[in-house]
């Protein structure tokens, strides 16, 4: 299966935070400070602690929020010249094969250790760190992206 694509600026943020929320470093950090601000505004509310501690909190809420959900993700789009590109990708039993104006780049099956689906992207990932993004609205058809997916679930174990 052949498809020829090129990336949406908001699908890739959408796709980007979607990866950053996944992170478990990230996730547990989330959590930790939605921890302390709920004990904190309780604190607060029984007039155990002074505002500035529940401020605080808040404000670092806000701040993590604001840096992974936007700033984090518009970077990583600034710098990368992939998403400016035009990708011709082939799906095979041997693996996938990306085509640019620049070149080539062939990946076995064993070469992606998990991939996961989201809204609008098939996300390949190489390691914990680095994957590479399929955008299903590429796919001509439902159909083909259901094939698309069977095919990454049977080669890809992670």
């Amino acid at each position: 299966m052949t498809i020829q694509f090129s990336y949406n600026k908001r699908q890739v943020l959408d796709g980007l935070r979607g990866h950053f929320f996944g992170r478990p470093e990230i996730r547990f950090l989330f959590i930790c400070i939605n921890v302390f601000a709920i004990i904190s505004a309780i604190l607060f509310w029984l007039k155990q602690i002074q505002p500035q501690p529940f401020i605080i909190f808040s404000v670092l809420w806000f701040l993590l929020w604001l840096s992974i959900r936007r700033l984090l993700p518009l970077s990583i789009y600034k710098r990368s010249a992939t998403f400016q590109d035009t990708f011709t990708l082939t799906l095979e039993d041997q693996g996938i094969l990306l085509e640019t104006k620049k070149g080539s780049q062939r990946w076995n099956w064993n070469n992606f250790s998990a991939f996961k689906e989201t809204a609008y992207f098939f996300h390949l990932y190489f390691d914990a760190r680095s994957f590479f993004l399929i955008p299903k609205d590429s796919f001509k058809d439902i159909t083909d992206i259901q094939t698309a997916r069977q095919l990454l679930k049977a080669h890809i174990k992670g």
